[in-house]
């Protein structure tokens, strides 16, 4: 059977499953540990995770013309810089982000319906895995509807932020501990939270690794990634000013769900307040709470979408690297009507609907984080590697990505680090293992 895909994404397609990816859980859970970590410095967090997010961006971008096939950074760093940081990157993107989409789903049980948060993570893994298997442009439609909402629901918060208010000026939250530290405290405070804002930029990704099924790559490709990215920013931009607006700094560190705290703070909400999870049990009389509860359905919604997005990206990864005989073999096939890497898209979720079951992964964001910026760390690399006339880009896009990847990572908290690398030593040696075995790189197996 072949495993080659077939072009049906166009340049909305392309950018809405960025979007999908990237207006996910992350905007309405990240900001709190970034403000955690980084005080009223939240901001500079934000502007060096985007920063560091358009240079991996554009590198990436290049690289998906160049090389417009399935597996993403797994597929540029094995073309040029070798075996071994193209497995890694691929390992790591797997590993982390298998985790990210567990966590994805627990984020959406939580919201939907938080009593039988599990079960709801399950079935939501197993019904988008369905759609997934089902053709690519079902899911780039699906979507689109999901982004839509999503979208739509924080136009209306941020509107009714600054329009509206909130209900009454009530206590204040203190100010995060780390604004009262010295400067090299706040310089390592500030990364850190960089750090957690990247896990919600990371899911441009999602529109490199599909790179086989892109109509018009080299140019699709590009334009879509720098849609994507630009809207992401100002929206986050956006909802992080309103609700560090309603809740203050302090509010959104000490917050569980700032996003979900912050609307029911809104133009009479209950009593719950920031900080004490208290969003979802204030009254429903109110717009805010009225808002308040669209805020909770939207956030399940988003993390759908990146569930949705996740589970495209793994699947496509882990169908390259079993092309090459890093992964079982059978990973590799499409099917034949629907054009999709149906069998590692089933494993992908069955794996994840496995985990949500019996782990609480929601943890997973600081250890996804480290692997995805590993993974971009060799996708600026490899981006070096091209000559200059394929690049097009100025050589210190990817030299600043490269660096900002390592010092963003090495800022995360310790043990967000110490199990990143221990996956990645796992990583290692299965490379060992399956090297020898392995296609050559430069040599296709995708036909």
């Amino acid at each position: 059977m072949t495993s080659t895909l077939e072009r049906r994404l166009g340049l909305s397609d392309a950018v809405v499953v960025g979007l999908g990816a990237m207006v996910g859980a992350g905007v309405f859970v990240a900001f709190a540990p970034a403000a955690a970590r980084a005080g009223s410095l939240v901001w500079v967090s934000l502007a060096v995770a985007a920063v560091v997010a358009v240079c991996n961006a554009l590198s990436s971008a290049r690289l998906a013309a160049q090389f417009p096939s399935a597996g993403g950074t797994y597929v540029y760093g094995r073309e040029l810089l070798g075996p071994l940081p193209g497995f890694l990157a691929g390992w790591g993107f797997v590993v982390g982000k298998t985790a990210s989409c567990a966590a994805m789903a627990l984020t959406a049980g939580l919201y939907l319906w938080p009593g039988h948060a599990g079960l709801v993570a399950a079935a939501a893994v197993l019904a988008l895995t369905i759609l997934s298997v089902l053709g690519v442009q079902r899911t780039a439609a699906a979507s689109k509807v999901l982004v839509g909402i999503v979208l739509a629901v924080l136009a209306v918060f941020v509107a009714m932020a600054w329009v509206t208010g909130p209900a009454s000026a009530g206590p204040v939250a203190s100010p995060p501990a780390v604004d009262g530290e010295a400067w090299p405290a706040r310089v390592l405070g500030v990364l850190g939270g960089a750090g957690f804002c990247f896990f919600a930029f990371a899911g441009y990704a999602r529109i490199a690794t599909l790179g086989e099924e892109v109509r018009e790559p080299a140019r699709t490709i590009p334009r879509a990634v720098v849609v994507a990215i630009t809207v992401v920013i100002g929206v986050y931009a956006a909802v992080l000013a309103a609700t560090v607006h309603l809740l203050g700094v302090g509010g959104v560190a000490a917050s569980v769900a700032p996003v979900l705290d912050a609307a029911a703070q809104i133009g009479g909400a209950g009593d719950g307040g920031a900080g004490d999870g208290g969003a979802g049990d204030g009254g429903e009389s109110g717009g805010g709470g009225v808002l308040a509860s669209v805020v909770r359905v939207a956030a399940g919604i988003a993390a759908l979408g990146a569930l949705l997005g996740g589970v495209l990206g793994v699947s496509r990864t882990a169908m390259a690297m079993a092309r090459d005989r890093h992964l079982p073999a059978p990973l590799a096939a499409v099917h034949p009507t629907t054009r999709t890497p149906y069998v590692a898209e089933l494993c992908v979720g069955v794996l994840v609907a496995a985990i949500v079951l019996v782990a609480d992964v929601r943890q997973a964001i600081g250890f996804s984080s480290f692997a995805v910026l590993i993974y971009y760390l060799v996708a600026n690399t490899a981006a070096l590697r091209l000559d200059r006339r394929r690049r097009r880009l100025p050589a210190w896009v990817p030299v600043l990505g490269a660096i900002g990847c390592v010092v963003v990572a090495g800022s995360l908290p310790w043990q967000s680090v110490i199990g990143g690398v221990v996956v990645f030593v796992v990583g290692g040696a299965v490379y060992a293992v399956t090297r020898r075995r392995a296609v050559p790189p430069g040599v296709s197996s995708g036909a």
